[in-house]
């Protein structure tokens, strides 16, 4: 969230202890790191400094008023960019930057700014959702029925992790989820391929057409 100009009180359901932080990372991946820290302040340097590597780029990506100019003006000690104060009726951050930029660290290292956003769209990610989620794979080999649905078939292997406690349930939810978004937004894609295959074909036969006319 960004609040680099301001030192209001946040309501209480914004106050997410660190801990709990974590414990979301551990439902999703143990491959991903959280870190909680007070962009205002000293923390990122410190904090991000294993990822701000000279040679190295480093993205920030996010919905809109996260904080993600905050961080980068942390980075570069820097009050060069642009940053609102969050909305005093919801304390939801505003829409301040409008393009990407690339900012300069004095180590070398790249920090890419972005504008907000809604919303990141999954396309041929199998492979990197089964490795996400490669617990729930190797699970799913234990299911009686190899087309096995996870819902209410016999000898679930998923289903009886969830029961049982080894499983979270909300983690299951994520990898359908994925799933069937990536399987929807793939299709929509490989429509789109095959319409622009076809356009291209038509275009490219007309040419031959004018050209034996000539």
């Amino acid at each position: 969230m960004d609040t680099s100009n301001t030192h209001q009180k946040l309501p209480s359901n914004l106050l997410t202890p660190t801990v709990q932080l974590r414990d979301c990372r551990h439902s999703v991946s143990d491959m991903i790191d959280v870190v909680a820290l007070d962009a205002r302040g000293d923390a990122p340097k410190t904090e991000l400094a294993g990822w701000c590597k000279p040679g190295k780029t480093v993205a920030f990506l996010g919905s809109s008023g996260v904080g993600k100019s905050t961080l980068t003006n942390a980075l570069l000690d820097s009050h060069s960019i642009e940053t609102q104060a969050i909305r005093e009726d919801d304390a939801k951050g505003r829409h301040t930057t409008t393009r990407r930029e690339l900012h300069a660290m004095p180590n070398g290292c790249l920090i890419l700014d972005t504008p907000g956003m809604r919303e990141l769209q999954l396309t041929d990610a199998v492979e990197g959702i089964n490795d996400l989620f490669a617990d729930i794979q190797e699970l799913t080999a234990g299911c009686r029925f190899s087309d096995c649905q996870h819902e209410t078939e016999p000898g679930c292997a998923v289903r009886q992790a969830i029961e049982e406690g080894t499983l979270d349930a909300d983690r299951m939810r994520r990898w359908r989820k994925l799933l069937a978004e990536d399987a929807f937004n793939s299709a929509g894609l490989a429509e789109r391929r095959s319409r622009d295959k076809a356009f291209g074909k038509m275009v490219r036969d007309a040419k031959k057409l004018k050209d034996v006319r000539r």
